[in-house]
């Protein structure tokens, strides 16, 4: 019955029934796509910031001349295969016909769906169409501490209708939560809840957040794919990535048009080309190119030159690297964040807390003296979880023995140690009240980035 209404719910909406795909094909073909032309069009473009004003109305929303089609002739003319529009940026205006607020396209003097110009435009171009969606919404309040039930419910629709009514969606890019500006937790607004439910709406759409930098570089935390917003100083491993990547960058020196935009220089061509877009497609990395459409509607004549530009030095010419297979996602709560922690000797000031506190830059380490370290969360209460992951900081860790403690006594976890920087076990359900981790006297000192305990579903 599921899957009748699965198939019924596709076709209604005008999504593709191709055959489902598992990640490290979905996340082959999104590194196969190469570059893509970013669009930051929203709220922003009417003002002098990228952060307007919350209560900005509606009305000061109004393209005149908004033309997607020119958007889409401009990725053709560079050889994009994708764009990515900002469907709703942090200021919560929605540009899409969307039943969740008013505060929308459709009570502004536009009175068109953007979303759905620009997604029939650049289908019709034979170009993929990704979203771009903010979980931080300055307008409904939506912002750490403040995140009522109400919210909830407000972002599942909003995803729900991207999601029903606008053909598919080869990729989504989430923003706002997690980072250090927003701080929204995956726990306020539960990261796995709006992840399934993405895949349940379209499972071959893939899943970033654009804050996944606060994690390590060598696995996959709360997304498909590892982003890097090259303009905030975030950088790809060029020589070391094995993860499917993805680098964005403005041809501007902000996201959102601003009035000095037409007259000012824009990047260098050969720098996008030589710099960036062949290097980082070598690094397993996809490159998407933010252009913002000015008040208009339309790309300014020197952004359109550029892409030209760009178009005539670059053409997608031969394979791309071929991913390694790694690890799932780690998209649960982390049940262990910030419980009380506690260790052997630890060495100087780097004490247990250390090791849970949710900084992957921080960590606890065994004092060199201690011959059986053991680094160990109480979780306080007795509850399931079924996965592990401990972070450590360098390399050189291999031999470590997991424990859980239940029915008064401490029981093996089955693992298998390995020398990842990122230890991801995964185990059938168990139920404990503590966690620990023992390290063998083989000379090492060890030391625990993160120690991270999941109730994952599956």
């Amino acid at each position: 019955m599921k899957r009748t209404l699965y198939l019924l719910l596709m076709l209604w909406s005008g999504i593709s029934l191709a055959a489902q795909k598992n990640l490290q094909e979905l996340q082959q073909d999104f590194i196969d796509l190469r570059f893509g032309l970013f669009i930051h069009f929203n709220m922003p473009t009417f003002s002098t910031d990228d952060w307007p004003d919350p209560q900005m109305p509606a009305a000061a929303f109004n393209p005149v001349g908004l033309d997607c089609r020119q958007w889409a002739a401009a990725a053709k003319s560079t050889h994009m295969s994708y764009g990515c529009l900002t469907a709703k940026h942090h200021s919560g205006f929605c540009i899409w016909d969307t039943k969740s607020t008013d505060y929308n396209v459709m009570n502004s003097p536009l009175k068109r769906d953007v979303v759905r110009e620009y997604a029939d435009a650049f289908r019709a171009a034979g170009l993929k169409v990704m979203m771009y969606y903010s979980v931080l919404d300055t307008h409904h309040d939506l912002r750490r501490g403040h995140v009522k039930a109400r919210h909830i419910e407000m972002v599942r629709q909003q995803v729900t209708e991207l999601f029903t009514h606008y053909g598919e969606i080869t990729a989504l890019f989430i923003d706002g939560w997690e980072s250090p500006w927003a701080r929204i937790s995956y726990d306020e607004i539960p990261f796995e809840d709006i992840y399934r439910l993405i895949k349940s709406l379209q499972p071959n759409c893939l899943i970033m957040d654009l804050n996944a930098s606060k994690y390590p570089s060598t696995a996959l935390f709360y997304g498909d794919i590892k982003s890097y917003e090259q303009n905030a100083g975030e950088s790809v491993d060029r020589g070391g990535n094995r993860l499917a990547s993805m680098a964005c960058l403005p041809v501007n020196k902000q996201w959102f048009w601003k009035e000095d935009y037409p007259s000012s220089p824009v990047k260098s061509a050969k720098s996008i080309v030589n710099d960036n877009l062949i290097p980082l497609n070598r690094a397993y990395c996809n490159f998407i190119l933010n252009v913002a459409p000015n008040r208009q509607g339309l790309i300014d004549d020197n952004a359109l030159a550029l892409l030209k530009e760009i178009g005539n030095l670059w053409k997608p010419d031969g394979k791309m690297p071929v991913l390694e297979a790694t690890d799932a996602p780690v998209i649960s709560s982390n049940i262990a964040k910030f419980k009380p922690a506690s260790s052997s000797w630890s060495w100087d000031t780097q004490i247990s807390d250390f090791g849970n506190d949710d900084d992957f830059r921080s960590f606890w380490e065994s004092n060199v003296h201690v011959k059986k370290p053991w680094y160990a969360v109480d979780l306080v209460t007795e509850q399931p979880f079924n996965m592990i992951v401990l972070t450590v900081p360098r390399k050189g860790l291999r031999e470590y023995r997991l424990q859980y403690f239940a029915e008064g006594s401490w029981k093996d976890i089955p693992s298998e140690a390995n020398d990842k920087l990122v230890k991801i076990h995964r185990f059938n359900r168990l139920w404990g009240s503590r966690v620990r981790v023992l390290f063998p006297d083989n000379g090492i000192q060890p030391a625990v980035s993160e120690l991270g305990v999941y109730h994952e579903r599956r």
